[in-house]
């Protein structure tokens, strides 16, 4: 089932995460229905929060793009993180160019880690201790930061927030125009 995405301004993205717990109701069939989401809306992450639940979970996911058919290729990598902690952030950092389904058409060049070591549970609870690098350290490093009540957006210099202010209160207002669908504040 594709969930609606919680958009920047909703203070569910702010909110502290809990655990999930192994004998969380129908876990399973949550995370399926996150997978569903993010790739439906074109996404290669989406954390808990950005459906609504203050849970410490995210799923990552990558599928080949082809450019002239514009088409997606099957899944090649997939990664289900319960519980996530970043124990070890590694020296070497780069700018990378980010998104996010809950900040809409705002893309921003954002510096991080380029690897990091990740424990983590998988979906059958089994622990793991990781290090990611590349586009899933990206990842991974963007979506836990969601776990932890941040945006990409709070990573920019304080000039280009600003920048960005009135693109954001649109986003906020719901005056943004996307293919999935966003969940609207009451």
């Amino acid at each position: 089932m594709i969930l609606p995405i919680v958009p920047f301004g909703n203070p569910r993205l702010r909110r502290p995460t809990v655990d999930v717990a192994p004998d969380y109701p129908n876990l399973k069939e949550l995370i399926a229905n996150m997978y569903e989401t993010m790739y439906a809306a074109d996404g290669v992450g989406l954390a808990a929060p950005q459906i609504d639940l203050s849970l410490r979970l995210a799923v990552v996911g990558f599928r080949p793009y082809d450019e002239k058919t514009d088409t997606y290729g099957p899944v090649t990598e997939e990664h289900t993180l319960i519980n996530p902690e970043i124990l070890e952030y590694g020296d070497e950092k780069e700018f990378f160019n980010e998104g996010c389904l809950s900040v809409p058409d705002i893309h921003e060049d954002v510096l991080r880690p380029k690897t990091v070591k990740v424990r983590y549970m998988d979906a059958d609870f089994v622990e793991h201790v990781e290090t990611f690098d590349g586009l899933l350290a990206r990842v991974a490093q963007h979506e836990i930061d969601h776990l932890n009540g941040k945006v990409f957006v709070d990573r920019l210099s304080p000039l280009r927030r600003t920048m960005l202010k009135r693109r954001l209160n649109d986003i906020s207002a719901g005056k943004v125009n996307v293919k999935y669908k966003l969940k609207r504040s009451k």
